[in-house]
């Protein structure tokens, strides 16, 4: 993220997501949704963990999103964050709450950060 974002590009920000299915998920609907990056934080499960095995419950959702969609693997969500607003980037949580904006109404420009996080919390 160290250069400017360009104009249409967004990035997903998966935090402490702790289904591998639902993550597997969000890669196949990134996919779809032209999504060109996802950065994987906290315990959130990774495709291929730091040992090279392949987390086949994230292959059996995504469907090969997980092969066309880049990925990384980061530690500190505070810095990914920070760096994306550096990069360019507007940083939005999405979350279900009665103060939050209906993503219909909302006027978002590009490029755009996307945070999901814990399927409870």
């Amino acid at each position: 993220m160290e250069r400017l974002a360009t104009r249409k590009e967004i990035f997903v920000i998966l935090h402490d997501v702790r289904s591998a299915y639902n993550v597997g998920s969000i890669f196949r609907t990134a996919d779809a949704a032209g999504v060109k990056k996802i950065f994987l934080t906290g315990y959130t499960p990774a495709p291929v963990d730091k040992f090279g095995k392949i987390n086949s419950h994230i292959q059996k959702t995504a469907l090969g999103a997980e092969k066309t969609v880049e990925w990384e693997k980061k530690k500190d969500i505070g810095k990914t964050i920070s760096e994306s607003k550096k990069g360019g980037f507007l940083v939005v949580a999405v979350e279900q709450s009665p103060k939050s904006i209906n993503y219909k109404k909302f006027g978002h420009k590009h490029p755009l950060a996307l945070i999901f996080g814990n399927e409870v919390a």
